[in-house]
């Protein structure tokens, strides 16, 4: 498996599973749990999930399919704002531990930006942090401007990532927010790598594929991985398609595979607003 360096310096796996939307449906559990067991087995051992998914079914879930495998996996979750502020995050981090049956998180993320200052929500996760809660910390859904002001601010610069929406269809970030963080060395955690599977019924993409021998979300992905610094985490709760996840890992996309791709989905030529699911 193809892994990605955080500031940190530990490496981590290019290619995670998202939870989104997992835990919420009982009849999906059995399936679900064993996709993600499987995950792990193939090497995509970074698990990412979030209070918010299913108000913590989807981190019952994960802490479920981690029982016995725990020391296997990198389990990243996210605060929701309105909980940040230097006490909240605590709590709220001390709620995701019990849910996931675990006594750290490897990497803690505030999920988006709401009214809670940042100098709050760094202290709460610094806290946290210095009692072995959580091994790392980041921030979620946060723009340049956001990034310039955590940067500035004490524990700032020791954010480990930002999460942002980006794929194909949402390249964006590439004019202003993907370059600083290159800058910082800050790597770009990819969710929603195949725009919720509308990327899958682009015909374009899906010609593109098909002359090259992979399927359009092994080209979506492979696209991402290519880049060195991002982690692609896509959701999946078909074993086939996770295996077909993780064969993409291992493709490459030559000079000319990736012009076709910029042709189809031209990256930005002026600056815009972040943009979020």
């Amino acid at each position: 498996m193809k892994t990605v360096r955080l500031p940190s310096g530990e490496a981590v796996p290019a290619l995670g599973m998202g939870t989104w939307r997992m835990g919420e449906a009982p009849a999906l559990r059995a399936q679900e749990i064993a996709t993600l067991q499987l995950g792990l087995e193939l090497g995509c051992s970074l698990i990412d999930t979030a209070e918010m998914y299913g108000e913590g079914l989807a981190e019952e879930l994960v802490g479920e399919a981690l029982q016995g495998r725990r020391d296997n996996a990198f389990v990243v979750s996210k605060v929701y704002p309105h909980n940040a502020s230097a006490a909240g995050v605590v709590a709220a981090c001390e709620r995701s531990l019990r849910r996931l049956k675990t006594d750290r998180i490897d990497l803690y993320l505030l999920h988006w930006r709401g009214s809670v200052p940042l100098t709050q929500t760094l202290a709460g996760l610094v806290a946290l942090q210095q009692a072995g809660k959580i091994r790392h910390y980041g921030v979620s859904n946060l723009d340049l401007a956001d990034m310039q002001e955590l940067w500035s601010l004490p524990g700032g610069r020791d954010v480990q990532t930002n999460q942002l929406l980006y794929n194909l269809s949402r390249r964006g970030i590439e004019w202003d927010l993907q370059p600083w963080m290159r800058e910082r060395r800050l790597p770009v955690m990819a969710y929603s790598p195949m725009e919720q599977a509308r990327l899958l019924r682009h015909r374009g993409l899906a010609a593109f594929a098909q002359r090259q021998g992979m399927t359009s979300g092994q080209a979506a992905l492979a696209w991402l991985l290519g880049q060195g610094d991002v982690i692609a985490l896509p959701k999946t709760s078909d074993p086939q398609r996770l295996r077909g996840n993780v064969a993409a890992a291992g493709l490459v996309l030559d000079v000319a595979q990736q012009a076709e791709l910029d042709a189809l989905f031209p990256p930005p030529t002026g600056s815009s607003a972040l943009e979020m699911i």
